[in-house]
């Protein structure tokens, strides 16, 4: 009787550190999903893939690029031709949470944005550079999408 007891206790203490572990998982899982996005889109850019990084764009950038081979016409010829690199190394940094945030005067107020700094370093015919820019990541259509700042 004691015993069964006692295995009784066991599997409840083992199924209960299942769930919590089960919790942190998928907590940790969630917390850094605007921090991948921001890592697949530079993944994309440093490959070379503007295409696909494009299609990771929210849709206000399509004021900016509303065109998807303009984008990538423009990107590979601004960092691939005329700083002559063919590739580049990245670091994303730590999100800081924004409840409200606008990507330009004007345009929508977006709720829940993440602002994720991105550093690129570029090894060129020129030197070696360094480019810091800050992303911002918000859901859309159940998907985290990239803006960037253009309050200027």
């Amino acid at each position: 009787m004691r015993a069964r007891r006692n295995r009784k206790i066991i599997l409840m203490l083992i199924g209960i550190v299942i769930a919590i572990m089960l919790i942190m998982s998928l907590f940790f899982l969630l917390k850094n999903e605007p921090e991948e996005v921001v890592e697949e889109f530079y993944t994309y850019e440093a490959a070379g893939e503007f295409g696909k990084s494009w299609e990771l764009f929210h849709s206000e950038m399509d004021d900016q690029f509303p065109e998807k081979g303009k984008y990538i016409e423009n990107r590979g010829h601004v960092f691939m031709q005329h700083m002559e690199v063919d590739t580049f190394t990245f670091e994303v940094g730590d999100a800081k949470k924004h409840k409200h945030w606008q990507m330009r005067s004007g345009a929508p107020t977006l709720r829940e944005v993440y602002e994720i700094p991105v550093t690129q370093t570029f090894d060129s015919r020129f030197g070696k550079f360094v480019l810091q820019q800050n992303c911002f990541v918000v859901k859309e259509e159940d998907e985290w999408k990239i803006l960037w700042d253009y309050n200027y």
